[in-house]
């Protein structure tokens, strides 16, 4: 099979998040990057378990500038055969798609990977937009993947349960918890890292139709309140007139 799996570059969980340029821009002054761990953790992992069931390679892509080739080289130590770098500033949820599904158009790829968000912007929107792009079936929130010749067998995280999926290849799905378990790379994978190729690739010329012009901290959470679970009375009265939720 050959799969492709789109990574993307987020600041560690515990980076204080703050904004400069009039609140225009994220800063990135002392924060540490990773890679988004649910490109990692289940989206990659899952397509290198694949590869090895199933034969084929894996292709992790990226869109972004020459300082994210540190992630990437780490999935390439996890097990990815070749990497992907668009050289481009990912300003947008459609750019980055669009750079993507430019890429992958001429790749054949039977699966598309991503995580179902990243954990900076949450959005959601790049895997349903890379699979629009390419004409290609999606399915979000994957939770178990398996594959019976082209049919993938898939299990998916719906409102209030779990959906059973079957889904002809090629596809684009998206990854969530549960797909696969989380690898760490040894020290062969690290060494052979270095010598897997990277290509990096200009971007093809796109308009960005939304970009993000302002940013806002939400509030600052207040005090907590404790109540004896012996005073109901008052933890009901507290809801209704302070809290305002019954």
């Amino acid at each position: 099979m050959k799969l492709l799996v789109c990574v993307s570059k987020t600041p560690e969980t515990t980076a204080k998040i703050a904004f400069t340029n009039n609140n225009a821009e994220f800063d990135s002054s002392g924060v540490q990057y990773i890679m988004n761990p649910y490109d990692e953790w289940y989206a990659l992992v899952r397509a290198l378990e694949l590869k090895e069931a199933l034969g084929g390679s894996v292709t992790i892509i990226n869109v972004g500038p020459a300082a994210n080739e540190t992630i990437i080289r780490k999935g390439l130590a996890i097990g990815a055969d070749e990497a992907v770098r668009i050289d481009a500033e990912p300003h947008s949820a459609l750019y980055v798609a669009q750079q993507i599904a430019e890429y992958a158009k001429g790749e054949q790829f039977d699966i598309v990977f991503l995580g179902k968000e990243s954990i900076d912007y949450n959005g959601s929107e790049v895997g349903p937009m890379v699979a629009e792009l390419l004409g290609l079936p999606f399915i979000s929130h994957a939770t178990k993947l398996e594959m019976e010749g082209d049919i993938a067998l898939i299990e998916a995280d719906i409102d209030g349960g779990d959906a059973q999926l079957e889904v002809k290849a090629p596809f684009v799905v998206s990854a969530a918890k549960g797909l696969a378990e989380q690898r760490i790379p040894n020290m062969r994978g690290i060494m052979m890292a270095k010598r897997k190729p990277l290509a990096v690739k200009p971007p093809v010329a796109m308009e960005d139709l939304s970009v993000a012009v302002h940013f806002t901290l939400p509030p600052e959470k207040g005090d907590v309140k404790l109540i004896d679970p012996e005073n109901m009375e008052e933890l009901v009265r507290l809801l209704h007139e302070e809290a305002k939720v019954i």
